[in-house]
């Protein structure tokens, strides 16, 4: 059988679904792993052998010592934060290579993310400040700097130089002093010497790996409702994280993309502010948050939780063209006597079962099934509890997609594959 089409993992929630761990163990049986949007501001857990490792740029294959990794062109790269955590591992050259087309992240664009967002004050969205958005909005205003450039680190010190006179006044009155980076170039210098041989053209790199019939598989951050385009805007990130932005993010056709397969989590969380209709405020939303010690792998943040919603779902499934989910942290709602599933909203009195553009003003509309015991660690699916059996035929019924994996533990291992 050959392997023509990258396969793909997307989140289908608001991010942190547990994107890690399946690209973790589906990498084991793939020849490249590819990140394709997002920066420094994501973060993947990878729990093996009760020993945890925390990813922010570096493809999650890291862990497979026969895969190849690869920083697609879609990435914002903060070089600090990458260099920091390549130190991590042996052995990374020719195993890991970074697009010469991904964007930098520079020091004032974390001080202008932090600025402005503090001057948002009760509007602030709740980005990281790891200067994602600003970094991604120099991009689309033509007045970025990519990995490539660091070959020439002259040349780049000098535009860089540039960009910053030209945006003196603006910088200023964020209360952010331009002298601030007199010693740049001495940066650039250190960033060439640690990545240059990392630098490549990595859209090249996967052309050539899929018509090899070398097995690919992308890897998302974030979750399709944090996209910019089709998520609960503005409060999303600054990239299109659903399936389709693999494409652009890689330098892939649509015709290359092969299975997809959408993470979930058994509930729902999200982190910084926004809309999130099943949200719990009380006791259950602390439970679910200390039963999955969620808290965020970048910043460390309390994540808000609640009860899965399957019409956010069915609509993050259909964006996606999921072909699987991979139904996470079932073991999280182990001891609970009752399981709420958001079927429907409510909005002006009526019934709603499709996702509609804005859901700042809907009511969860629910549907309570019976708890179960206790999944933690099994990995067998004819051992599992028939209440968690009926939970998860229930949800593929909702959410009209297959549930081809299910995880009840954080470790690599304790994984139901269908």
């Amino acid at each position: 059988m050959t392997h023509t089409k990258a396969d793909l993992i997307v989140g289908l929630q608001w991010g942190d679904e547990g994107k890690g761990k399946i690209v973790d163990m589906l990498a084991q049986n793939y020849d490249f792993v590819v990140r394709y949007q997002g920066g420094h501001n994501a973060g993947h857990t990878i729990v093996l052998n009760g020993n945890k490792i925390a990813l922010h740029l570096i493809p999650s294959g890291v862990l497979n010592p026969k895969a190849i990794n690869i920083i697609g062109n879609g990435v914002v790269v903060s070089v600090p934060d990458l260099i920091k955590e390549m130190k991590q591992f042996d052995n990374l050259q020719g195993r890991l290579f970074i697009s010469e087309r991904a964007h930098l992240i520079l020091p004032y664009h974390s001080m202008i993310d932090k600025a402005k967002e503090s001057a948002r004050g009760k509007n602030a969205i709740g980005t990281t400040g790891r200067g994602i958005g600003p970094c991604y909005a120099d991009k689309i205003a033509r007045s970025g700097f990519v990995v490539g450039e660091l070959r020439d680190t002259a040349k780049l010190a000098q535009k860089i130089s540039e960009y910053i006179k030209e945006n003196e006044k603006l910088l200023e009155a964020l209360n952010i002093n331009p002298s601030d980076f007199t010693n740049l170039k001495a940066d650039l210098e250190e960033y060439k010497a640690k990545l240059e041989p990392f630098i490549a053209n990595t859209t090249q790199i996967v052309w050539d790996a899929i018509a090899n019939n070398k097995r690919v598989l992308l890897e998302g951050a974030q979750g399709t409702l944090l996209d910019i385009d089709h998520g609960t805007y503005p409060f999303v990130t600054s990239s299109n994280t659903i399936s389709a932005g693999a494409c652009t993010g890689v330098g892939l056709s649509p015709k290359s993309i092969g299975n997809v397969i959408g993470i979930a989590k058994a509930y729902a969380t999200r982190v910084g502010n926004g809309v999130f209709p099943s949200e719990e405020h009380g006791e259950i939303g602390e439970k679910l948050r200390i039963a999955g010690a969620e808290f965020g792998t970048t910043t460390g943040r309390a994540r808000r939780c609640g009860w899965f919603d399957a019409v956010a779902m069915r609509f993050a499934c259909k964006l996606n063209g999921a072909d699987s989910i991979a139904l996470m942290k079932l073991d999280v709602l182990d001891g609970f006597d009752k399981i709420k599933v958001c079927v429907a909203y409510e909005i002006d009195g009526k019934r709603v079962e499709e996702m509609p553009s804005f859901i700042e003003d809907v009511t969860p509309i629910y549907e309570e099934l019976d708890g179960w015991d206790k999944v933690v660690g099994i990995r067998e699916y004819d051992k599992l509890p028939e209440n968690a059996k009926k939970y998860i035929t229930r949800l593929e019924e909702l959410t009209a997609t297959a549930i081809g994996m299910i995880s009840t533990s954080p470790d690599r291992n304790d994984t139901i594959i269908r």
